[in-house]
């Protein structure tokens, strides 16, 4: 699955809107659907971030297998400390 897209089915099976999860996202709602069209790159912070406030370990898990090995291990490092470890 692409991440645009599991973004999307994660916002929405948590029943969030657009507005509400760019509210706790610290982000627009225009980001929030540049991220989800994937128009706009999504950081792996961000993508933890996501995961805990959609309440979905498992899908990190799936995306976290599915990216490319040239993405520099440590910034997935970096974003799970900041978020405070596991979810």
């Amino acid at each position: 699955m692409e991440i645009p897209a599991a973004l999307t089915k994660m916002r929405k099976e948590a029943k969030l809107k657009q507005t509400c999860m760019a509210k706790l996202m610290g982000m627009t709602r225009s980001n929030i659907a540049k991220l989800e069209t994937g128009r706009i790159q999504t950081k792996a912070e961000d993508l933890l971030k996501w995961c805990k406030i959609t309440n979905n370990p498992e899908m990190l898990m799936i995306l976290y297998a599915a990216v490319d090995v040239a993405t520099p291990l440590t910034q997935m490092i970096t974003g799970f400390i900041r978020l405070g470890g596991i979810i």
